[in-house]
């Protein structure tokens, strides 16, 4: 610690800090446009200008380090002209637009101009004109006459995006932001440079021209999508949601979140959103009431009870729905007298699962993934899966953290990497053999599989073997292959032989808490594989999912909801699995109810309603809990969110010793159902793709990851169909067919096929870890 004069007042402050650092811990506040606490000092702007007991002249706060005994005077009449002469310098040509920006009201040049900028210009001549650039749907730099050349945006996305995709050029009056190219910006954590953007340079193109900021009121919220479960703040202007922005917490989120959690919102706004319910009579859908519709399913439950019995029913829940639905539905289903309930949708292995009453976890903190020394990453397209998570991973590798990847293609994850093992699917329980192999050997031990470890296995093993902070972490495509559970056993004793952390990093917002609450089968139920696979059911409740997007098998889904009896669908939206459902009850999304997910690290995290339910929707835990009461079932009298969610959870002080990936080392190791070869589909789902909001937020799906899905061929592949840019492939898997654009993916593992699942243009077709065919259109 060193201490310094700031203001008149004896401080200390840490050695190393910057003057603004040590006044902002100080209370003190330094005008600046260009300084931000993630970012790298840039020193721009220099309207952090402050006075230094025997510099020759005013020094920016930003990039001047203390030192001991050091003098700061931030408010002397040297400081305050200093500043006030670089904002007339700022306003020399910045737009007078305030009525009209999008910024207005939470502009920092806006604010800071009260304090410190003139009441008339002494500038006559004509001001600079940028011209506008479209670089996508979701940033708007229409109006690029206002920027300040902070570079907040450019260094963004090079130290925190870790994609580079604006840079500014020219000098002088002539510098500006532009894409250099021309191009998009394509990075799924862009949105975070509006607000990064201190004046109304970059704004948000889905919000623009929609609300005025002191219009809007603010209310806190939980992201429903990835694990990480990032803080939201949502706005809101008459009862509807018309803007999401970061909640900071530093053990989540930081001060960021994906463009999945900023942009989704505008399905909530969908006109496909259900605002009755609704009930199928001879083929048409004809509006009801809550009273009727709730009688009708209650009749059918029990009547399919009383015809086919109590194993008849089935439920399948969505991963993204709270810990009060989940409870709630497991209630409900295993009253009727059937243990026939899932949420893991896309998962096909029914080994795959932690004991009763406890979660397969993260295994470590979130915020210690930026501490991390080694990292081995197995089955994740981890950009696209666990954007902030990706984040927390490419801090540590800046630092020097060796991170290593093993799947079924080398995708750019925007950080340095130690290695890349590309292996087609049925090959990763061998090449985490060979792993724990060469793990065995060096520590002299008996290795779990007679494997012979190659020379990347060395690599990886090595790597764990010598780091200090260290984790092995299983992606979503591993926890959906065929072999989940073995390669989650041999991860684990990898893990356990290196003294790394073990974790799963989790599909959706709250696969943690759908575990936690029961809401898959016990020993005797069935998995959501077999209710849409080989044991349909004649009852199914769906609740808030969409099985043929959903499921691991589009194909099987599409039959087994065809052959049901009875289908009963909870949906916020009314085009979801209506060619299967006899009924659709619209239930509330997150921003409609109240709720709970518990996120990747075990974090339990509640939330309220921002706005009123639309039209007729219900809170989800409500309409189950007079579904139940109407089947005369017990536990269906809780009044509130947090009754529901007090039985779900029980006490929360013992939930940290729920969290456990204990599973055993698999008996074998072949591979697996993906033997007989073909082409192996690589199991994905692209970002916005994964839940119904994501499928229906406009501006998502017009960027280049929201484009119509390609059929991804390794070069070998590529060449022994003969293909051009271009070409379009027929893609053949069991009896369906689907005709879609080709393109070479140089890194895809020999024998693989990337194909994703969750599209409509795939839905035809069968398991996304299956086997297909492919040839020239």
């Amino acid at each position: 610690m060193v201490e310094i004069e700031l203001d008149g007042r004896k401080v200390e402050v840490a050695e190393g800090s910057m003057v603004i650092q040590a006044a902002e811990r100080n209370g003190t506040y330094i005008p600046h446009f260009c300084y931000h606490k993630k970012l790298s000092v840039a020193a721009n702007c220099r309207m952090c200008l402050v006075e230094i007991e025997k510099a020759p002249k005013p020094m920016p706060a930003c990039a001047t380090p203390v030192t001991q005994g050091m003098i700061v005077r931030t408010k002397s009449d040297k400081a305050v002209k200093a500043q006030q002469s670089v904002m007339e310098f700022l306003l020399i040509n910045h737009p007078l637009d305030c009525p009209i920006c999008d910024q207005g009201g939470e502009c920092q040049l806006q604010d800071l101009a009260v304090g410190y900028g003139k009441s008339a210009s002494r500038y006559e001549e004509d001001k600079r004109v940028v011209f506008r650039k479209d670089v996508g749907p979701l940033i708007s730099m229409e109006e690029m006459s206002r920027c300040i050349h902070c570079t907040r945006c450019v260094r963004f996305g090079q130290e925190v995006a870790g994609v580079m995709e604006l840079g500014m050029v020219h000098r002088g009056e002539h510098s500006e932001i532009t894409t250099i190219t021309g191009g998009t910006v394509d990075s799924e954590l862009s949105g975070n440079m509006i607000d990064l953007c201190p004046v109304g340079a970059l704004t948000s193109k889905p919000f623009r021209y929609s609300a005025r900021t002191w219009e809007l009121s603010r209310r806190k919220s939980v992201s429903p999508h990835d694990s990480t479960g990032a803080n939201l703040v949502v706005q809101v202007k008459a009862g509807q949601v018309l803007r999401v922005l970061p909640l900071e917490n530093e053990a989540v989120n930081e001060c960021w979140i994906a463009d999945r959690d900023r942009f989704s919102y505008e399905a909530l706004n969908s006109p496909a959103r259900l605002k009755q319910p609704m009930i199928k009579q001879g083929g048409e859908w004809l509006a009801t009431d809550w009273t009727t519709a709730l009688e009708y399913v209650a009749n059918g439950l029990k009547g399919v009870k009383a015809e086919h019995g109590a194993a008849a029913i089935g439920a399948l829940a969505s991963p993204h729905a709270t810990v009060e639905e989940l409870h709630l539905l497991a209630q409900l289903v295993r009253g009727l007298g059937s243990d026939n309930i899932d949420h893991r949708l896309r998962q096909t292995d029914p080994a795959l699962a932690a004991a009763a009453g406890q979660a397969l976890w993260l295994g470590l903190p979130i915020a210690e993934l930026s501490s991390l020394d080694t990292a081995f990453v197995v089955g994740s397209f981890l950009r696209k899966d666990h954007p902030l998570f990706a984040l927390r991973l490419r801090h540590a590798a800046l630092r020097g953290a060796a991170v290593h990847g093993l799947n079924g293609v080398a995708e750019d994850w925007a950080l340095p990497s130690a290695s890349r093992w590309v292996a087609a699917p049925s090959d990763w329980a061998q090449a985490l053999a060979g792993v724990a192999a060469a793990i065995a050997q060096a520590k002299g031990l008996s290795a779990p599989f007679a494997v012979s470890p190659c020379a990347r296995a060395r690599a990886v093993a090595d790597s764990l073997l010598a780091g200090q902070r260290k984790a092995v972490l299983l992606g979503n495509a591993a926890t959906q292959h065929p072999q989940a559970a073995a390669l989650l056993g041999l991860a684990r004793w990898i893990a356990e032989q290196t003294g790394a952390s073990f974790g799963v990093l989790g599909e959706a917002a709250n696969s943690v808490g759908a575990q936690l609450v029961g809401a898959q089968p016990a020993a005797d139920g069935l998995t959501a594989a077999a209710m849409l696979g080989h044991a349909p059911r004649k009852a199914l409740l769906l609740l808030n999912t969409e099985p043929v997007l959903d499921g691991a098998d589009a194909a099987a889904a599409r039959a087994a909801l065809s052959a049901a009896q009875m289908v009963v669908s909870l949906s916020p939206f009314a085009d979801a699995n209506t060619a299967f459902a006899d009924v659709l009850l619209p239930i509330a999304p997150f921003s409609e109810t109240s709720g709970t997910f518990v996120n990747a690290e075990g974090r339990v995290q509640s939330f309220h309603g921002v706005v009123k339910p639309l039209a007729d929707t219900r809170p989800a835990w409500k309409v189950l809990r007079v579904l139940g009461a109407m089947l005369g079932l017990p536990g269906f009298s809780a009044e509130s969110s947090e009754e529901v969610k007090a039985a779900a959870l029980g006490d929360l002080a013992a939930l940290p010793a729920r969290l456990s990936n204990a599973l055993a080392l698999p008996a074998s190791i072949g591979t697996g159902p993906l033997a007989d070869r073909g082409l192996q589909r690589l199991p994905e789902v692209p970002i916005y793709a994964t839940d119904s909001l994501v499928r229906r937020a406009p501006a998502l799906l017009a960027t280049a990851d929201g484009r119509a899905p390609r059929v991804g061929l390794s070069p070998a592949t590529w060449a022994a169909l003969g293909l051009q840019a271009g070409d379009r492939v027929r893609v053949t898997q069991g009896a369906a067919q689907a005709v879609l654009p080709a393109e070479q993916e140089a890194t895809l593992a020999e024998g693989c096929v990337r194909l994703p699942a969750g599209h409509a243009d795939t839905a035809a077709l069968g398991a996304m870890s299956g086997t297909v065919r492919v040839e020239k259109a």
